[in-house]
């Protein structure tokens, strides 16, 4: 299973990262390219969307926006939704209810009336969620840290925000199918998760992607050098992904241009790769973290596709990706 987002374009995926050493951070990691899945927990219950009561939308007039995080109410400390609906619970027929919410980084205070329906429950007009599921694909591991990294950008909702997470694993995944890509129809990784089986700890869920410890062994691979984006050529260069069951391969692509400044996209890139092309259509949802290796190191990691060229994406540098967390 896949995230869902408004913004087709972004694809998600896994990626390792560490600090340390001279450089602030480890000049060798391990290649990811694994299928993982991914649940994290939010730090509070975010609004998803409005519904209305009695045909009224009462949570709009009450101030709310969607990406609002509720943390408190009426003093008391909101973790999930069971907080939230057991704080909520009341014997009165109306009761005014005092929202905390966390808003662009600031706190806000908002209230609400509340009635009693006839099935004795009380109606927000709120739609909210504590936790998202999906699957990406493993970056880079630090053998000597046992460190991981993924993604290559946050884990944010169909809405687009990002979540504050207050805990999340990644878990054994494998592809099921693959839903193609065409021009303007971006395609996707069909994947099952292993809830079962837990390879690691969200640590971070960061513009960068998201970051983490491992709690077992995934692969045997070798670490290979990290290369500076002040040495990445234009031209020739492969990624490390998994189109069937869970197995690795490693693809053709070319390296089309380089942007040190952008934050996230600092590649454009454009598989060549046949067996690529023909099986997903190019850059697909669920790829994203997928490592990027030129000339035996790597340079970074997969995160978006170009809606209208799927054959076309774009990846951020493995040094942003360490630094972030350094």
């Amino acid at each position: 299973m896949n995230f869902k987002r408004k913004l087709l374009y972004f694809l998600l995926s896994f990626i390792f990262i560490i600090p340390i050493n001279v450089l602030a951070y480890t000049k060798h990691l391990i290649p990811g390219g694994e299928t993982i899945g991914i649940k994290v927990e939010t730090d509070g219950v975010f609004v998803v969307g409005f519904y209305k009561v009695e045909g009224k939308e009462i949570a709009q007039k009450a101030g709310f926006k969607i990406g609002d995080r509720i943390i408190e109410i009426n003093e008391k400390r909101i973790h999930n939704v069971l907080d939230l609906i057991d704080n909520i619970d009341s014997n009165k027929k109306e009761i005014t209810i005092k929202f905390k919410i966390i808003r662009d980084n600031q706190e806000k205070e908002l209230s609400m009336m509340l009635s009693k329906e006839k099935d004795s429950s009380y109606k927000t007009g709120l739609y909210v969620k504590d936790n998202i599921v999906g699957i990406g694909t493993l970056s880079y591991i630090d053998p000597d840290t046992n460190s991981f990294g993924a993604l290559g950008h946050e884990v944010t909702d169909s809405s687009g925000f990002n979540f504050s997470i207050s805990s999340g694993n990644i878990y054994a995944s494998k592809i099921t199918s693959i839903t193609k890509a065409t021009i303007n129809k971006p395609g996707e990784k069909n994947a099952s998760i292993n809830t079962n089986e837990v390879y690691g700890t969200i640590n971070y869920n960061l513009e960068t992607g998201v970051f983490g410890k491992l709690e077992k062994k995934i692969n045997d691979d070798k670490a290979v050098p990290v290369m500076s984006i002040n040495e990445v050529k234009i031209g020739k260069a492969e990624i490390i992904t998994v189109i069937s069951n869970n197995k690795k391969e490693s693809f053709a692509i070319e390296i089309l241009s380089i942007d040190k400044t952008n934050q996230t996209k600092n590649f454009l890139i454009k598989v060549i790769d046949e067996k690529l092309i023909k099986e997903t259509g190019g850059i697909v949802k669920g790829m994203s973290g997928s490592p990027i290796l030129q000339d035996g190191k790597i340079v970074g990691v997969i995160t978006h596709t170009v809606v209208d060229n799927p054959q076309k994406g774009f990846g951020i540098s493995i040094e942003k990706m360490l630094k972030s967390v350094k």
